[in-house]
């Protein structure tokens, strides 16, 4: 949807938890070289996350922390509504380029295609969060699980200032954890065409479904930055 990713959130101090491997995160960073954004242990089950910022009030009621088994997470649940929530966490994106996470599509929404304004609607995205202007507000690479378009098909929202990466595609693996791993610095420098690398503003998901007027479900867990 081509809407203005507000500049959200205080600083957040970042807590430790466990993955969804069942293993503490400081276990899992210290093996990667990573170092978290968001583990979810600071949360309260059962509420919008600590630390976190909805763009609009609805999104208190979209994204709420739950536990499976001793794995935190947040759960996102959108019925004709796009919200995004963020949580601002600078790191040095030079030594730490690439973005990991781990999420799950629940629900795609009905009759959606990333490729049409009418129609954009996903079960999950993750925003990497840059800053930009004050007035127009951030610039965004932003992935996306789509349940129609192509894996690594390019596209782009808000006047440009979002550069959208289908990163995984098809229904197929539909209720299952999938861990993902980009070099967010690399497609940031290739895609707005610089060389100058930023610092991070923060992350944020966007579970929605306002354009399909239908229902959206997917979960997102285990936020790190990662060396490799």
């Amino acid at each position: 949807m081509n809407r203005r990713l507000a500049a959200v959130v205080a600083i957040a101090a970042v807590g430790v938890g466990l993955g969804l491997g069942g293993r503490p995160l400081a276990e899992v960073a210290a093996e990667d070289e990573c170092v978290v954004i968001e583990s979810f242990a600071k949360s309260k089950v059962g509420e919008f996350p600590t630390d976190w910022k909805p763009r609009k009030d609805e999104g208190t009621a979209v994204y709420v922390v739950k536990d499976e088994g001793g794995r935190r997470f947040l759960a996102a649940r959108s019925k004709g509504l796009g919200v995004q929530a963020a949580k601002q966490h600078e790191w040095d994106l030079t030594k730490y380029p690439v973005l990991a996470w781990r999420w799950r599509a629940v629900e795609f929404p009905k009759g959606a295609d990333e490729r049409e304004s009418s129609a954009n609607d996903s079960a999950v995205a993750v925003y990497l969060i840059v800053p930009y202007s004050k007035v127009r507000g951030p610039k965004a690479v932003k992935y996306i699980w789509s349940e129609k378009v192509p894996v690594g098909t390019r596209l782009n929202s808000n006047m440009g200032l979002t550069q959208v990466r289908v990163l995984r595609s098809g229904a197929e693996t539909k209720g299952a954890w999938v861990e993902e791993r980009v070099n967010a610095r690399e497609d940031y420098l290739k895609f707005f065409d610089t060389k100058d690398t930023p610092t991070p503003a923060g992350i944020a998901v966007l579970t929605d479904a306002d354009d399909t007027k239908s229902a959206a479900a997917g979960d997102y867990a285990d936020f790190r930055a990662c060396r490799k």
